[in-house]
């Protein structure tokens, strides 16, 4: 499995070996602004990914020692204006806001804009579909031979690195959450990052087969050249084996159709490794938005598996 790790990683154009060396250097990040709010503190921050510098929020909780830590990734759902600000509910629906319920709840969070969203874009100021720059974007980087997703995951493995080296999270309860984009970024982050101890993809787990054979669009970070063959949606979810991983699909939800193939695939691998409970997979009725039920599922789920 350690084989197929480093070929994904090096099919994205990560070196998963100077990622390893790169976790001994801290990451630079500034506060800029701070606010109180009720259980906890919202922290304005910049750190330092690479050649990018990444807006986030990072919010502690009053009671701190030893707290687990969540890396939240924002949807996409056709908003650029919104990012990290939706997560941590100061923006856009209520639903996605996990960060300040985690964060009540004793979770340190790490909420990032990903590149072309909220503060990350050419015109921050304009709201709602930003096609184009994210267009440009991803192909600008395939004209190169480099791709989005290097970036998208570089971003986030930096972020896990900022989270573990805060003096109050305990390192070994970190772990990563997202819905629709987020959740495509989580599946991708949870596979090559085993700093991570659980992991949660909402509308997200759909394999590149289903989404080529039935019309269903493939997100920009998502276009990877060369990844289709070798290696689907199912491949990741077996190596974030044994770690705990949540799924959270839905019947008519077009971006996770064909999430129970993916768990009977990657549970094989589970199965191998004697921790098939750490796989699980919850199917609900209905479409790709979040609803307060599966919002509060999730939470639960988080709260037990931290």
């Amino acid at each position: 499995m350690s084989e197929m790790r480093k070929d994904i990683a090096k099919l994205i154009g990560i070196d998963l070996s100077k990622m390893t060396q790169a976790r001994n250097t801290s990451v630079e990040y500034t506060v800029l602004s701070s606010t109180k709010e009720d259980g906890y503190t919202r922290q304005y921050i910049k750190y330092v990914s690479g050649s990018e510098t990444v807006p986030a929020y990072l919010l502690v909780p009053d009671k701190q020692g030893s707290n687990p830590a969540v890396l939240i990734n924002h949807q996409h759902n056709r908003e650029h204006h919104l990012g990290k600000s939706e997560v941590c509910g100061l923006a856009g629906n209520p639903l996605q806001a996990f960060g300040p319920a985690l964060a009540k709840k004793g979770f340190v969070v790490l909420a990032s804009d990903a590149i072309c969203f909220e503060e990350r874009r050419e015109d921050s100021t304009v709201e709602g579909f930003d096609f184009w720059q994210h267009f440009h974007e991803a192909s600008y980087r395939i004209v190169k031979g480099d791709y989005l997703m290097k970036q998208v995951l570089t971003d986030a493995m930096n972020g896990i690195s900022l989270l573990a080296e805060l003096p109050y999270v305990d390192k070994n309860r970190i772990g990563t959450l997202g819905h629709s984009m987020g959740g495509n970024t989580v599946l991708f982050l949870a596979a090559l990052d085993e700093r991570i101890s659980f992991a949660c993809a909402s509308g997200s787990a759909c394999t590149y087969e289903h989404r080529m054979a039935n019309g269903v669009g493939i997100e920009m970070a998502s276009v990877i050249p060369g990844f289709h063959g070798p290696y689907d949606i199912d491949d990741l979810v077996s190596l974030t084996a044994p770690r705990k991983l949540l799924l959270a699909s839905a019947e008519e939800d077009k971006y996770s159709m064909d999430a129970s193939v993916i768990v009977e695939k990657a549970g094989i691998e589970y199965g191998k490794q004697g921790v098939s409970q750490s796989l699980h997979h919850k199917r609900y009725p209905g479409g790709h938005a979040l609803t307060q039920e599966r919002f509060d599922f999730i939470m639960e789920w988080l709260e037990k598996n931290a």
